[in-house]
């Protein structure tokens, strides 16, 4: 299998997390300048030009949820990330949603933002997605107390989407101490293995953190 993918990115995260969980073999195709022909490939394989993209044979798999969903089936290991329980499962995939429509595209609003000419930007939209946060953080705040993971006893896909989700939302706009529960929730996340992995693999690129990677974590 291949990977096009970037290591500072927050949904490349996701996917290589459930990758580590169950030590899948791959191979990585880094999307970066210095790799025009991995950039190449990646635009031909999907034009909309969003990361990560898996090739597996003759599949290509896009979008981080169907790519879990898809190793699952397909490279299954003894991480089961996606529970047998068809209610958790149910749970898993709700929770999955949340953490990347709820927490990661309002963070990423911010970065954007940052990104744009000083003439383009949106601080309206920036404010909107700063309270969007403050209101998700509340609520998982209250899900999260008494839980070690989001759904269950187990580590499942919603954990994958939530550990780069809050890690790079803490930066962006900071969780609030009072949100106890929350911050040891992605204190967790950070300990496990496959996620540490992914942090460390990132650090060289802190440098680009367009709003100033604080020195942390």
């Amino acid at each position: 299998m291949h990977l096009f993918a970037h290591p500072f990115s927050s949904f490349c995260q996701k996917v290589l997390i459930a990758l580590y969980e169950n030590r899948t073999p791959f191979e990585g195709r880094m999307l970066d300048p210095d790799h025009p022909d991995n950039l190449a490939e990646w635009s031909s394989l999907w034009p909309m030009k969003k990361m990560p993209v898996l090739v597996d044979g003759d599949r290509v798999v896009v979008e981080t949820s169907a790519i879990i969903e898809y190793l699952a089936v397909a490279h299954p290991g003894l991480v089961k990330l996606i529970p047998d329980d068809p209610l958790l499962a149910a749970e898993a995939r709700m929770m999955d949603r949340i953490f990347d429509l709820h927490v990661s595209v309002p963070q990423q609003k911010f970065v954007f933002d940052a990104l744009r000419p000083e003439s383009g930007r949106d601080p309206y939209g920036v404010q909107q997605a700063g309270e969007q946060l403050d209101t998700i953080y509340a609520w998982l705040d209250q899900r999260m107390a008494g839980r070690r993971w989001a759904v269950g006893d187990t580590f499942t896909m919603a954990d994958c989407a939530a550990a780069p989700a809050l890690f790079y939302a803490d930066w962006t706009h900071a969780i609030p101490e009072r949100s106890a529960a929350l911050k040891a929730y992605r204190a967790c996340l950070l300990a496990r293995p496959s996620v540490a992995r992914c942090v460390d693999d990132a650090r060289p690129y802190r440098a680009f953190f367009p709003l100033g990677a604080p020195d942390r974590d």
